[in-house]
């Protein structure tokens, strides 16, 4: 390679950042945790995490792709001139393949809810969209159809590079997801009783507060902005010089924290005209959603199904826009690691991901027998990755920034070598040393239930 793409735009920069880092987590699992943790009080706890974990780690991420100029195996490896935190880098690149593996799984139901709500097989009573899902999940062939179909599109955005792939896509699809996220709001923030889900976010209830709403909002601070996975490092590795490492990080967080606040804008004043639990965990957007948008929108039964349509259209580009970072972290791995071209790269990790989506998708209820330590494969890649691999990923990054990488390095790259936020240094430095480190460990130990 003589030489390396980047992103074009200032804009691309920030867009594609922020849509590795929306995902499902925060359309799906960002208000089922606001709801099981009592609305806005956790809201305010998020955002205080978000300020001394989720911008500094980001920013660590980005210090060493920036500096690395390469993919995150090398990116460690040019930071420190050490193979040992090299292995930082193959951690998040293996950490990433499995996440998108199973992660495919899940974005495809989303896909199939999207067909069956454009189709008009998804409308019934409640126990029938309940046997809907569950039938679904355990037929053999239609959930691995959708998830390799997923992982065939992220693939054809990869393939195209880093401009007119994965910047371009990032530039349709975030303004696409804003666009459809308002429109659903209005819409249930329309519905009669509705204002009582929109209080439930905005006014506090810190009769709730303990250390498990704390320890829960670090967890989806950490999640949410995808660290741990080398997609920071990687994507930062297509930076420009110029590019604000401090003012990039804090726009892509302020757009995470409003695409989630968004979203739960858009569940619970629905939840809460139908009267259901907004605690409800994961099967909200499969099993109770489908129920809510029917019921709320009873008297206007059309509106309820383009709501329903646009919602799950609503998921599969929020899926899209983490599936694309999470393939580029390994075809750049092997398209610099193996001296391939980038097609041949991204074949290779589709390929592998692919045989792991169908597994994953069998493993669900399909064929049984496939199972690790008395799990579903699906569920074991999950936790394996949620409450292990990612926050050591991140516990790693934050120990070698804080205390084994160059002092001086860290400092040019974060303040563009004394151009911007030079005041910052040391509130950074102070941060990734000490207070970022015990944060995920808290993440760590709450991921096994140890606190």
């Amino acid at each position: 390679m003589s030489e390396r793409s980047g992103f074009a735009t200032r804009v691309g920069v920030i867009l594609a950042t922020a849509g590795s880092a929306v995902g499902l987590g925060n359309v799906w699992r960002f208000p089922y945790v606001a709801g099981q943790n009592g609305g806005a009080a956790f809201i305010i706890i998020y955002i205080g995490c978000l300020l001394v974990l989720g911008i500094p780690g980001m920013l660590s991420e980005f210090i060493i792709g920036r500096r690395g100029q390469s993919n995150a195996a090398r990116a460690y490896h040019n930071f420190s001139g050490s193979r040992i935190w090299r292995m930082v880098g193959h951690l998040g690149i293996l950490t990433s393949t499995i996440i998108l593996g199973f992660y495919a799984v899940v974005a495809g139901w989303c896909l199939q809810y999207l067909f069956a709500s454009t189709v008009g097989t998804l409308s019934g009573d409640a126990q029938y969209v309940a046997n809907y899902f569950s039938t679904f999940a355990s037929n053999p062939w239609k959930p691995c159809f959708w998830g390799v179909a997923f992982i065939l599109m992220t693939h054809f955005v990869i393939v195209r590079g880093v401009q007119k792939g994965i910047e371009r896509a990032s530039k349709i699809l975030m303004p696409i997801l804003f666009i459809l996220l308002v429109v659903i709001v209005i819409a249930a923030c329309s519905l009669p009783g509705a204002w009582q889900g929109v209080t439930f976010l905005i006014k506090p209830n810190f009769s709730q507060l303990d250390h498990h709403v704390m320890l829960d909002a670090l967890g989806q601070a950490f999640f949410s902005l995808s660290l741990g996975t080398a997609c920071l490092c990687t994507y930062a590795s297509y930076f420009s010089r110029e590019t604000h490492l401090p003012r990039a990080a804090a726009q892509i967080a302020f757009i995470d924290l409003g695409i989630a606040i968004l979203s739960g804008l858009m569940i619970f004043p629905a939840v809460f005209a139908v009267g259901v639990e907004p605690s409800q965990g994961p099967s909200l957007i499969f099993v109770t959603l489908p129920n809510v948008f029917q019921q709320a929108f009873t008297a206007m039964p059309l509106l309820g199904r383009v709501i329903a349509i646009l919602f799950y259209a609503l998921l599969v580009f929020a899926a899209l826009t983490s599936t694309i970072s999470m393939h580029e972290i390994g075809t750049a791995f092997f398209t610099e690691e193996l001296h391939l071209p980038r097609k041949r790269s991204a074949w290779i990790l589709t390929t592998v991901c692919s045989v792991l989506a169908v597994l994953c998708s069998l493993s669900v209820g399909a064929v049984e027998g496939i199972s690790v330590l008395g799990q579903s494969l699906l569920d074991f890649c999950d936790n394996l990755t949620a409450k292990f691999m990612l926050p050591l990923g991140g516990l790693l990054t934050s120990i070698f920034i804080g205390w084994f990488a160059n002092q001086r390095d860290v400092r040019d790259e974060l303040t563009n070598h004394g151009t911007v936020a030079q005041r910052l240094f040391p509130i950074y430095q102070l941060t990734v040393r000490f207070i970022v480190p015990v944060l995920i460990l808290l993440v760590f130990l709450h991921q096994f239930e140890l606190l």
